[in-house]
């Protein structure tokens, strides 16, 4: 071979699927350029038999066939003619984009809260009104100056979570006029602190209590 007929990755055909190679795609457009049906149905079932083995490993997946089919038409450009035994796939469908996924806050103003919250109150607008509906709703406006003070870091009238409470329930959960007060930024930002300070004291005793066995065991063995 001369340095003229030297074939540069560069020149060559694009790969639409590149895991099975030139070669393969080679067989394929061969097979494109068989002059009966007859002759095309055998060389693609045996490109399919061929394309089969070089993935043993799907072989028990359902539709691993079905797939290898999709594949071969893809391969082909659509522009193979044969008999295969699922529908054949189209370069219309291949080529079609999904729908953009819709983004999931319904109060982008309030995104602090999360959607989380959300979901309570539509919960708690379902329920009777009762002692177990009240115990939820405080609950839930609890939890919402909680997040209300994380994303602040200050402070806030419990009028301010009311009226949110009010406009994200639709108007169907409504604190404004009730003499019970929330419970206060301290006690609400405390737990995180309790909870840090909590796991810093757990290994420090434990870091103790390893420290006292080791002793115990120097002042046993001397």
């Amino acid at each position: 071979m001369t340095i003229d007929e030297l074939e540069y990755n560069t020149e060559r055909e694009h790969l639409i699927i590149p895991e099975y190679g030139r070669h393969m795609q080679k067989m394929i457009n061969y097979a494109k350029t068989r002059d009966t049906k007859e002759e095309r149905n055998k060389v693609a079932k045996a490109i399919i038999s061929v394309m089969g083995n070089m993935q043993p490993h799907l072989r028990d997946v359902p539709d691993f066939q079905h797939k290898l089919w999709d594949q071969l038409f893809i391969m082909a450009n659509f522009e193979l003619d044969v008999d295969s035994p699922y529908d054949k796939p189209t370069k219309e469908l291949l080529e079609e984009h999904p729908e953009p996924l819709a983004y999931p806050q319904n109060f982008p103003k309030y995104r602090f809260y999360g959607n989380n919250i959300k979901t309570m109150i539509d919960v708690a607008n379902t329920w009777e009104d009762g002692e177990l509906k009240e115990a939820l709703t405080y609950t839930i406006a609890n939890h919402m100056k909680k997040c209300f003070l994380n994303w602040n870091k200050d402070t806030v009238e419990d009028d301010v979570i009311y009226d949110h409470l009010y406009e994200l329930s639709g108007g169907k959960i409504n604190l404004k006029n009730t003499d019970e007060d929330l419970s206060d930024a301290t006690s609400l930002l405390r737990s995180k602190t309790k909870f840090s300070n909590s796991n810093s004291n757990s290994n420090n005793k434990k870091g103790g209590h390893h420290k006292k066995n080791a002793s115990n065991y120097k002042r046993k063995r001397f």
